[in-house]
């Protein structure tokens, strides 16, 4: 049996995690042939099938299943020792790669990596809005970021800016021609403009008072996916949109919108930055930990 290469099994284990090859070609920045033709070099080196593949999925083998389980820990050993290595820089390097909601990386997450990108040349961030909960280890990802401390097991939080509020906006022509809510049961009367989650769920509209909690879902004709999208429908006077107060401010300080029930809307935890608790993150992450931490004070 030839003695495989060091990059021809990572390939094997990064297909293996990303469930098929064109996932696995577009993190490792190649194309999708490359790494079948890689795959096909390995499993001929070793004389075994690793991964069986079908039109619709690539799964591991019973033999992959074995190798993976092995592969895995030793792989990160490996990039600890070169994780360790970076500590000698002066400047981390590398790519740090972080999954975050698209209010949290364009209001919080975006102008912090900007500045941090500026007193790190050396360091690569890609960013991935995606509002569905995924597992971020699994993903590739070197951090994620969720709304308040919404957590699994093994990660660290930290925060990553102030708390956060709702506001309930709708166009003036809106309001003028269907009224102003005077309380959250009148929203019920309204066309609401209301946003379906990733895992299918309709949002939910919360409000507290002097002690009192509701919370609805307010009847619409219109259903959409991201908070840009719910802004755009309601300048067009399409309904009354909840979204957070930083999406909504522009507009409301040039009088596109106006809010309502304002009264009614609590202060919420703000975004919190999570990552696995683990000491081999790499020398970037490091760094920008200590950049969050520093930009906090």
């Amino acid at each position: 049996m030839a003695a495989p290469r060091l990059d021809q099994l990572e390939i094997f284990a990064l297909i293996a995690r990303r469930g098929g090859f064109r996932a696995a070609a577009a993190e490792r920045g190649v194309s999708s042939s490359l790494m079948s033709q890689t795959m096909a070099s390995l499993e001929q080196a070793l004389g075994l099938r690793l991964l069986n593949r079908t039109t619709r999925s690539v799964a591991p083998t019973e033999a992959g299943e074995r190798l993976l389980r092995r592969l895995g820990p030793a792989l990160d050993e490996i990039r600890l020792a070169l994780a360790e290595l970076d500590q000698l820089r002066e400047q981390p390097s590398g790519t740090l790669r972080i999954n975050a909601p698209a209010p949290a990386a364009e209001h919080i997450l975006c102008p912090l990596a900007f500045a941090f990108m500026a007193a790190h040349p050396g360091v690569q961030v890609e960013i991935v809005s995606d509002a569905a909960i995924i597992d971020i280890v699994a993903q590739g990802f070197d951090a994620g970021v969720r709304f308040g401390r919404q957590l699994e097991q093994d990660m660290v939080a930290m925060p990553l800016g102030p708390p956060l509020r709702y506001a309930i906006v709708a166009a003036p022509e809106y309001l003028r021609r269907r009224g102003v809510p005077r309380s959250p049961a009148d929203l019920m009367a309204h066309d609401g403009i209301r946003r379906r989650y990733p895992g299918g769920s309709l949002a939910r509209w919360r409000f507290e008072k002097a002690g009192e909690a509701v919370e609805l879902t307010p009847p619409g004709r219109l259903t959409l996916s991201s908070a840009h999208q719910e802004l755009q429908a309601a300048l067009a006077g399409q309904g009354i949109a909840h979204v957070f107060e930083d999406y909504a401010r522009p507009a409301l300080a040039e009088g596109r919108l106006v809010e309502i029930l304002a009264d009614w809307s609590p202060t919420l935890p703000g975004w919190f930055l999570y990552y696995p608790n683990r000491r081999h993150g790499s020398a970037a992450m490091r760094a920008f930990l200590d950049f969050v931490r520093r930009s906090a004070r």
